[in-house]
């Protein structure tokens, strides 16, 4: 099977998913889930994960994207419920899929997990303590403070098939984009918002190197690719490092948004708007018209201020995709359980 025919097997699957009732409501799948939703029962839940998160970036700061990373990996893949963090036996679960084998902060989320049961035993979720770390993960990175609604439980399936067939791949078209996202009831401005995640981070060069080298299968570029930055990603990717689905696919670490890489601010918008982006996904945007309108708005606005309340909104819209609430999953004592 070749790669088209099997891109277009996999955006199949996703939109019979959503026929089929197994894509998110977001509204719906969010009952349940409140801001302050620890007040009695663990008071010091947001105070102990920010302490920690402060502590975790002052060791290492390239911690902060790869924790929003995961939290929108886990959101996608079955709902916000936190099996991203558990570990397969059997080495099929989705730590092991494709697009989570360059995924990092397991220890980090795993060390804020202690640092609570310590405090609350029982009490606080591992999906929750995924949301909570991503919007510190962003505010600790000069990004905006927004309010996270707790109550998820966790959910104690984790299979790589899943999450092979519900992230969307760094080479998609702004068709398949779309198709991945309303999957889970976010529209388009939704998906113009939390690209600007790529706004702090790095990426491995087999991600993006088919735009350099073998655009559409002929040895040739990727004609929407600004040619400056391409001669640029050329000198730090030679061919040759294979092709990944994900953000670690071999190669050296080229920054998202370059010159601005680990502050959270606007500069991905106006990078997108005048290369391309360094995905072939970032570069998208400009292809739709209320996408592109919303790079062009924000790549000219004099003030993140509008764009950090969008991204608040989109971040709490996105925390309630298919979350576990109530008496459903479960509240385990350690976030990187064994399973099958």
């Amino acid at each position: 099977m070749s790669a088209g025919e099997l891109r277009l097997l996999l955006l199949l699957l996703v939109a019979l998913r959503a026929r089929a009732g197994v894509g998110s409501s977001p509204a719906a799948a969010g009952l349940g889930l409140q801001v302050g939703f620890y007040r009695a029962t663990c008071p010091v839940a947001e105070d102990v994960v920010l302490a920690e998160m402060r502590m975790i970036l002052e060791e290492d700061r390239t911690l902060a994207p790869s924790l929003l990373r995961m939290h929108y990996h886990d959101c996608f893949v079955q709902g916000c419920d936190g099996s991203i963090m558990l570990r397969s036996r059997s080495g099929k679960g989705e730590r092991d899929a494709t697009p989570n084998r360059s995924m990092r902060g397991y220890d980090a989320i795993g060390r804020i997990k202690a640092r609570l049961e310590a405090v609350c035993p029982l009490t606080v979720s591992c999906a929750d303590i995924i949301a909570m770390a991503a919007r510190d993960a962003v505010y600790l990175s000069k990004g905006p403070w927004y309010d996270v609604e707790t109550g998820r439980r966790d959910g104690d399936v984790s299979v790589a098939m899943y999450a092979e067939n519900d992230l969307a791949p760094p080479d998609s078209n702004i068709v398949d984009v779309k198709t991945f996202f309303s999957v889970k009831s976010l529209n388009a401005k939704d998906i113009a918002v939390l690209f600007g995640c790529h706004s702090i981070g790095t990426s491995h060069c087999g991600a993006f190197q088919k735009r350099l080298y073998n655009f559409t299968g002929r040895m040739d570029q990727d004609p929407s690719l600004d040619a400056r930055y391409a001669e640029k990603l050329k000198k730090l990717c030679a061919p040759g490092h294979g092709h990944g689905h994900g953000h670690g696919a071999g190669g050296a670490k080229v920054p998202m948004d370059p010159g601005s890489g680990f502050t959270f601010d606007l500069s991905y918008y106006r990078h997108v708007l005048t290369t391309g982006g360094l995905f072939q996904s970032d570069g998208s945007l400009r292809d739709d018209p209320v996408t592109r309108g919303y790079v062009e708005k924000l790549a000219n606005a004099s003030s993140p201020d509008e764009y950090f309340a969008d991204f608040a909104a989109a971040m709490v819209k996105m925390g309630r995709t298919d979350v576990l609430t109530g008496r459903l999953g479960e509240v385990r004592p350690t976030c990187d359980n064994l399973v099958d």
